[in-house]
């Protein structure tokens, strides 16, 4: 077999493999010295590389080719493996081949990581024996030795993994939002659904489906073999999880019970009230009772890089949404907040259509800084909607932002662009927001003493 891509998902599945008696070889476009701890595992464990291009006769002669998330399912290798009949799976398809256990798969544009971490904390609550895995940090099938007959595992399923699956089945889905994002990987919107909408593919009526009423890039989504249940903010619904009086209320079979007040949701945005109603239906069909599901979202303190408060620095307020990849997840950061947003935007453009921020940024905010590759871009589609400047690098946004911020103002990191331009990752470029964030708060606080 042949596995493609060594970043973290890539090398734990040919450990895998190699580990359960499979021949395996691995390759990637990077070099053995760009790779070197990758290399020294893989080479222990009797992994044959190939390393600094990909070879198409070696994708040819596989029994089955397992592409990290990464790699475009639409790759001229892959090509002509798929037209030469060569299995291809996505790294959960393999993993669910050996699951135990019932599994929890939710998908979405935006609020993935959040939804997803709430989930398992409220199934932790509710005394139950849990695992988080998948586009969270570990990958799938690096959870399947730890799995038991009593595990529900909770997975990020982004539409990159989602789109090569054969057989997997979540025995409960949540389908988030749709918006576009990725559309330089999936071409348009519509092959992006589908991507996500796999994950209804393979489900049975003993198994649960959950969408947003409120979105309509979802709705159509909606399976018919599965139990299909929706969670709103503004409407009721037939079976699933809805405000009513500022309630949180879930319905099935015609009972409604209250699970919890939407005063008791400590996490800022509507859309965290949609990502509390999602988790709120998962959990309680997973088995939670009302009292856990209450008592795991007024514990649960967020997710690092979504909407993150990091400090007040002279009474400003400094956010990190580094999570923020795509433009509809800065229009709900946006919303978060009532007014007197310095926000900072740019990286790496995924084929976005920044024009919709320009009516939220007239709104809320006094000044957008603008970062990396896609600054220009960003600028030609918001000027006139706000005042802009171009800091080319995040040390330079925060510096500028912290001169220019007002006491009771909001310095907001949420990009809407990926960050490969100039970071390692979405985390890589959120820590070191965090780290410039707390240079300030040393420098004010050292400015402070010394005036005593």
């Amino acid at each position: 077999m042949l596995v493609v891509g060594l970043a973290r998902t890539g090398v734990a599945t040919a450990l895998f493999c190699a580990a359960r008696g499979a021949r395996v070889t691995a390759t990637d476009s990077r070099s053995e010295s760009e790779l070197p701890d990758a290399v020294l595992k893989l080479r222990g464990a009797g992994i044959a590389l190939e390393l600094g291009s990909h070879r198409e006769e070696t994708f040819l002669e596989q029994d089955l080719i397992v592409p990290s998330p990464g790699v475009p399912a639409d790759a001229p290798p892959l090509e002509a493996a798929r037209a030469k009949g060569v299995t291809i799976w996505s790294e959960i398809e393999l993993a669910y081949r050996f699951l135990r256990g019932r599994l929890i798969g939710i998908t979405g544009s935006n609020g993935k990581t959040t939804t997803t971490s709430l989930v398992e904390h409220i199934l932790k609550m509710a005394g139950l024996e849990t695992i988080l895995a998948g586009n969270i940090g570990r990958p799938l099938i690096g959870c399947v030795d730890a799995m038991t007959d009593n595990t529900f595992t909770v997975v990020e399923l982004s539409s990159f993994q989602l789109e090569l699956v054969g057989t997997f089945r979540p025995n409960i889905g949540v389908f988030l939002n749709l918006t576009p994002d990725h559309l330089d990987r999936h071409h348009t919107i519509e092959a992006y659904g589908a991507a996500k909408a796999r994950l209804f593919e393979n489900q049975t009526g003993d198994d649960a489906a959950i969408l947003n009423a409120d979105d309509a890039g979802t709705s159509p989504y909606a399976p018919s073999l599965p139990r299909v249940y929706w969670f709103s903010r503004k409407q009721r619904v037939t079976q699933g999880a809805y405000v009513r009086d500022e309630e949180i209320v879930f319905r099935q079979d015609g009972e409604e019970e209250v699970l919890l007040r939407v005063e008791d949701i400590p996490l800022v945005g509507a859309h965290n009230a949609e990502n509390v109603l999602a988790a709120a239906a998962a959990t309680r069909l997973a088995g939670a009772p009302a009292s856990a599901i209450a008592k795991g979202v007024r514990s649960f303190a967020g997710v690092e890089h979504r909407l993150e408060f990091v400090s007040e620095v002279a009474g400003v307020r400094y956010y990190n949404d580094s999570k923020a990849t795509n433009v509809d997840a800065t229009l709900k950061a946006l919303d978060a907040f009532p007014g007197r947003i310095l926000v900072i935007l740019g990286g790496k453009d995924k084929g976005s259509d920044y024009t919709v921020l320009q009516k939220p940024l007239r709104e809320k905010a006094i000044l957008a800084l603008l970062i990396g590759a896609a600054a220009e871009k960003i600028e030609s589609q918001i000027s006139g909607s706000v005042a802009l400047e171009r800091a080319e690098t995040l040390e330079r946004a925060v510096e500028i932002a912290s001169h220019a911020a007002l006491c009771g103002d909001v310095v907001l990191l949420a990009p809407a662009c990926a960050s490969f331009d100039q970071f390692q990752n979405y985390e890589h470029r959120g820590r070191v927001f965090k780290d410039l964030v707390r240079q300030l708060e040393t420098r004010a606080a050292g400015a402070t003493s010394g005036k005593g």
